[in-house]
This record gives structure tokens, C-alpha cells and sequence, in this order.
């Protein structure tokens, strides 16, 4: 007796482009990718599971022409790095604005960037998103003022990871090219004021790498 293999229909939803991709799902797919980096159908399985929200299982029961679909679909926008900085956002009827002044940012805020020790697309980045993103207090047109850096709470990093990676790849890249500048400003401005300047050349090698970091990143993925 042949026994009947039993069909079982499912949707898959596949993001047309970053816009349909989490922070939190970009995070958790990098750390899959770094602990499989050697097994390229684990970091397949990982790809399906985080952006697709397909279960391994039910991955190896695909199709070879619906799993090649897919995977064309992805990797037709993944590796994109053409983002623009969106210079604001709201959450729960608050409108969050970004730095409006890198050069003018307030030492504190400055400092705290300082002490991350990368400034990649990492755990650490919804922290550093609490510094360059705050309140919107005055807004004219195309011009606005932010409320005063008092430092960063832990709770409100959150609202971060569920914001959409087009989002979080224009600020990024906009704010990496300027950040090395921006350091070497602030470190020439404190030596002439306080002869006391911060120890930020691993920052400044850091934000040198974050991009080529991020590409490589890519590479490996997709």
C-alpha cells in the first residue's frame, strides 16, 4: 500500500524591500549568521526563518522552485546601501527629530556616543538612535529644535527594534560619513579649550570600519 504524502498549502510573505524588515529581525538574523558563518544552509534557514518567518522544517518541504523564488526575491534588494536620512519619526504621537546640528551637539551627548565600542548596526544601536533622535520641541517648516540631551534610559531604546531597516540604514550611513569629521572637530575644539582632549582613536578607527563592517555583513549573507 503506497502511503499519500499529505499537502499542506502556506503563505509566504517576502519584504519587497527593507522597508518589510525589523531591526529586530536584522539583529537576530546577524547573530545567526555569525554562529553559522560556515554552514551556508543554516544561514539559509536563518534568512527564510527571521525575514520570511518560515520554520526550518517547513523550509526543507519547499519546493526547489518556490524556495528559489524566494531567495531571488530576497537577495534582489538585501544587499542595497542607497538610503536617505529621514530626519524625523513619531512614535505614540511623539515626533523625534535627529540631531539637527552635528557640529553643535552638546558634549555629553558627544561623550556618550563615544563609549560605544562600535558604531555598527548592533545591540548598541538603538541606544545610540536615544542620542541622535529626541523630542521635536519647535518645528518651522523644514526647521526644528530637538529637547536637551539628559542622557538615555534604557526602556527607551525599545521603540527602536521595531522600526523598519530603510530607516535605520539612511541614518546610519548618513551619520558615519560625518561622525569622523565630526570627532576631529570636537577633539581640535577641546584641546584648544581644555588641553584635556578625550582618548577617541579606537572610536574614530571604528567609525572608519562601521561601513566596510556592514558590507561585509552583507557579503556573507547574501
Amino acid at each position: 500500500m503506497t502511503k499519500k504524502t499529505k499537502k499542506i498549502e502556506i503563505e509566504i510573505v517576502v519584504p519587497n524591500d527593507y522597508s518589510g524588515i525589523t531591526l529586530r529581525q536584522y539583529l537576530n538574523l546577524q547573530k545567526d549568521i555569525e554562529l553559522y558563518k560556515e554552514d551556508e544552509e543554516a544561514m539559509n534557514a536563518a534568512l527564510f526563518y527571521h525575514i520570511c518567518g518560515i520554520d526550518p522544517k517547513v523550509l526543507h518541504q519547499l519546493d526547489r522552485e518556490v524556495f528559489t523564488k524566494v531567495k531571488s526575491q530576497l537577495y534582489s534588494f538585501l544587499g542595497n546601501i542607497n538610503f536617505l536620512l529621514q530626519r524625523n519619526i513619531t512614535f505614540e504621537g511623539v515626533k523625534y527629530g535627529f540631531e539637527p546640528n552635528l557640529s553643535k551637539m552638546s558634549y555629553g551627548a558627544y561623550l556618550d556616543l563615544t563609549k560605544f565600542p562600535t558604531m555598527g548596526i548592533d545591540e548598541h544601536w538603538p541606544k545610540i538612535l536615544s542620542i541622535l533622535y529626541r523630542p521635536i520641541e519647535r518645528e518651522t517648516g523644514a526647521l526644528y529644535s530637538i529637547s536637551e540631551y539628559k542622557g538615555w534610559k534604557e526602556w527607551e531604546t525599545e521603540k527602536w527594534l521595531d522600526v523598519n531597516m530603510d530607516f535605520h540604514f539612511g541614518c546610519f550611513f548618513f551619520f558615519n560619513r560625518l561622525y569622523k569629521d565630526l570627532s576631529l572637530g570636537i577633539l581640535n575644539s577641546l584641546k584648544k579649550e581644555t588641553g584635556m582632549p578625550p582618548n577617541i582613536k579606537s572610536i574614530l578607527d571604528k567609525s572608519g570600519e562601521a561601513i566596510n563592517q556592514l558590507h561585509l555583513l552583507q557579503r556573507k549573507t547574501f
